[in-house]
């Protein structure tokens, strides 16, 4: 009987061992997990997401916004790691400059798990060089389409072949006329036409910043439209990382977003991240983390994007025309009315664009 006793008691020791085992291993946390204190217990919703691209561009939407809470999102730039959000579910975010920070910054947002983008919509807003053709410093542009301006073959100028406007041409192809074939699939993108035409009706009425400074500088350009005061305008997007200027660029510029919308765009504004930012949230979209539908984008015109009559390109570029202060305040002021309205009206946002 000793023998027997001593034996089961054994197996029940190791049976308890093996069942204390278990539920240690059950509680231990998982390698690389956060601590319990900076777990979410829930996405947070978010109704409009606004992204800027550097300082100046976010802290205009301080004041009116109100953010009550900085959220720390890993993968963030260093310069910007935080997403503002105010109690009324509108966050605003910082990519840093250029294409690389705009897509590295919002694919680290959308997958990071912390914010409920399936209803979300997304105010690209940004200041840009603008057409004088078209605009003006402090006019506000809404775009339709999103076009890289960087993809591209180039062939130094001193060695343009006969008869052709420029060097840049398509990958792919045999010349400036030719269309390229869309192999990046970032090339072009097209914004919901609902959602621009609510852009525009709700921002046109509003005044937009204006100076003297300004009014000054655009007297240059005589009886363009880019001598007049700013306004609400529709018309297009030009992303690139080279930071060009010049009246032969702005053409090919022109000629490029009408060749690869097949003459629908309208070529008006210039800047560096707008295709990488919606391909990271067409990334998104893929996950079914939010609807791609849901994107506007507004671009400000802070300086032309060519010289006036007489003046050299480098002077055009290194002009004070005081458009900077107004371009950063119109990003508001145009972009605003939008914001209100979706948040104002929920009811009518959060299922689908409402027709108008």
């Amino acid at each position: 009987m000793n023998r027997l006793f001593a034996a089961a008691r054994v197996r029940h020791l190791v049976l308890l061992a093996l069942l204390l085992t278990t539920a240690a291993c059950a509680s231990a946390p998982e390698p690389n997990a956060p601590p319990p204190s900076a777990r979410q217990a829930s996405p947070r919703p978010v109704k409009v997401l606004i992204i800027s691209m550097f300082g100046p561009e976010a802290e205009v939407w301080r004041e009116p916004l109100g953010p009550s809470d900085e959220i720390v999102v890993p993968g963030l730039s260093a310069d910007y790691p935080t997403v503002r959000c105010n109690a009324s579910d509108v966050c605003q975010m910082t990519t840093g400059m250029g294409h690389a920070n705009a897509a590295a910054s919002i694919a680290a947002l959308v997958f990071s798990g912390r914010f409920d983008l399936h209803h979300t919509y997304f105010l690209i807003a940004g200041i840009a060089g603008i057409d004088p053709k078209l605009g003006t410093i402090g006019s506000a542009a809404w775009a339709r389409y999103l076009v890289d301006y960087g993809i591209a073959h180039e062939i130094d100028s001193r060695e343009t072949p006969k008869g052709w406007r420029s060097g840049y041409f398509g990958i792919d192809t045999s010349g400036p006329a030719e269309k390229p074939p869309f192999n990046y699939r970032t090339e072009v993108f097209q914004l919901d036409e609902d959602l621009l035409q609510w852009a525009l009706a709700l921002s046109r009425p509003v005044p937009l910043r204006d100076s003297d400074a300004a009014r000054a500088y655009r007297r240059h350009y005589a009886a363009l439209p880019g001598a007049r005061g700013p306004s609400v305008i529709q018309c297009d997007t030009a992303a690139g990382d080279t930071w060009w200027q010049g009246r032969a660029l702005g053409e090919r510029a022109e000629r490029w977003v009408a060749l690869l919308t097949d003459g629908k765009g309208e070529y008006c504004t210039t800047q560096q991240e707008d295709n990488a930012s919606f391909e990271a949230l067409k990334r998104g979209a893929g996950a079914h983390l939010l609807d791609l539908r849901r994107v506007a984008v507004l671009r400000t015109g802070a300086d032309f994007d060519r010289p006036y009559r007489g003046q050299s390109a480098y002077a055009s570029l290194k002009a004070q025309t005081g458009g900077f202060p107004l371009a950063t305040a119109n990003l508001v002021v145009a972009g605003l009315p939008l914001v209100t309205e979706i948040v104002s009206h929920w009811d009518r946002w959060a299922g689908d664009i409402p027709k108008r």
